[in-house]
C-alpha cells in the first residue's frame, strides 16, 4: 500500500466541515501529552498551550487537534496523562461543549480510531472530590482527515496528521509502539532520541514532507495542512500549498497556524522576560497572514456537500 494510496483514502473518507470568512480556527499538534514523567515532552510547555488555549477559546477560535495530541506510545492509561494535565483537558472540554473542537488521531495516537475505545477512556472521568463520574468528551469523534470547505468559493483545506506518507510509522505504528515503551522511552530519559521518529531523523523528514507535497500536485494543488514531522512550513502563493503547524514541543515554545478572516498565518507562542525581569506569554506571527483566496485551485470533486 503505497502513501499516495493511504491520502486519497484519507482524503476521499474525510469529514466535511463548512466555513468561511468569519470562521477562526487554530491548528495544533504533536502535543505529545504524557504523564508529567521525565520522558513527558509536553510537561515543559503545558503553561504555554494552556495559556494558548484559553486565548484561543475568548476569543471565539475552533481548535483543531491534527493528531498526537495523547502520547500514547509511551503511556498505556489515558487516566495517567488526564491526572497530570487535567487543567488541559478540561480547557478542552470548554471547546467540545460549545461544538468547536475537532480531533485527528495520528501515529501516536492511532489507537483512537476505535470509537468503543474513545468512548471508554474520554466520555468521562472520576472526580475525586465529588466522589462521582463526571462528563469529559461523552460523543467525541476522531477522524483520520478533515476538510475545511469555505461556503462561498467551495475552495477545500485538507487537514490530516502525515503519517500517512510515512510507511513505518502508519503501517507498523503497533511495532513502533512496543519499541518505544520497552527501549526509547527509558532511553529518552538520557536524552536518546529514536531515530524512526522524522521529528529526529532529518532524512525520514524530507521523505515525508516530498511525497506529501506530491501528492498535492497530483491533486490540483489543494492547500494541505499536516503535523507529524514538527518541522513548521509556511507555503507562500505560487508555491506548492503545503503547510505544517510544527508541534507543541518545541524548546520553551509551540507553533500553530491560524485560519482568521478568510487568512491564514503561522504562529508562535513562547515564554518573553519584560523589562522589569518578569516573565510573559506571547504570541509571535512567524510567517503571513495571507489571504486563503490566493492559494485557490478549484478542485474537481465528486464529494457531496454535508447538508
Amino acid at each position: 500500500m503505497s502513501s499516495n494510496y493511504r491520502l486519497n483514502r484519507a482524503y476521499k473518507n474525510a469529514k466535511t466541515v463548512l466555513f468561511d470568512d468569519q470562521s477562526k480556527f487554530i491548528f495544533f499538534s504533536d502535543c505529545h501529552r504524557g504523564d508529567n514523567s521525565f520522558a513527558d515532552d509536553f510537561a515543559n510547555n503545558r503553561n504555554i498551550y494552556f495559556h494558548a488555549l484559553r486565548h484561543y477559546f475568548k476569543e471565539g477560535f475552533q481548535y483543531c487537534e491534527l493528531g498526537d495530541g495523547d502520547e500514547l506510545w509511551e503511556n498505556i492509561e489515558f487516566e495517567d496523562l488526564f491526572e497530570a494535565h487535567k487543567n488541559v483537558y478540561l480547557q478542552m472540554r470548554n471547546f467540545y461543549m460549545g461544538n468547536r473542537l475537532h480531533m485527528i488521531w495520528g501515529n501516536h495516537d492511532m489507537v483512537y480510531k476505535d470509537p468503543a475505545l474513545v468512548r471508554k477512556n474520554l466520555a468521562s472521568y472520576f472526580d475525586p472530590i465529588d466522589e462521582k463520574d463526571k462528563p469529559l468528551f461523552p460523543e467525541l469523534e476522531f477522524h483520520e482527515a478533515l476538510i475545511l470547505k469555505h461556503r462561498d468559493t467551495g475552495q477545500e483545506i485538507f487537514l490530516l496528521h502525515g503519517h500517512q506518507a510515512d510507511w513505518w510509522n502508519y503501517t507498523f505504528w503497533r511495532w513502533g509502539r512496543f519499541l518505544v515503551r520497552v527501549l526509547w522511552k527509558p532511553l529518552q530519559v538520557w536524552g536518546i532520541a529514536d531515530p524512526t521518529s522524522p521529528a529526529k531523523n532529518y532524512k525520514e523528514l524530507i521523505k515525508v514532507e516530498r511525497r506529501i507535497k506530491k501528492w498535492i500536485l497530483e491533486n490540483n494543488s489543494i492547500l494541505t495542512i499536516a503535523g507529524h514531522t514538527h518541522r513548521p512550513r509556511f507555503a507562500n502563493p505560487g508555491e506548492i500549498p503545503f503547510f505544517n503547524d510544527g508541534s507543541c514541543v518545541h524548546p520553551r515554545s509551540i507553533t500553530g497556524i491560524e485560519i482568521s478572516g478568510g487568512e491564514i498565518t503561522l504562529i508562535k507562542w513562547h515564554i518573553s522576560t519584560k523589562e522589569d525581569g518578569t516573565l510573559q506569554i506571547v504570541r509571535v506571527v512567524l510567517e503571513g497572514p495571507k489571504k486563503l483566496k490566493e492559494y485557490d485551485k478549484k478542485r474537481p470533486s465528486s464529494r457531496s456537500s454535508p447538508t
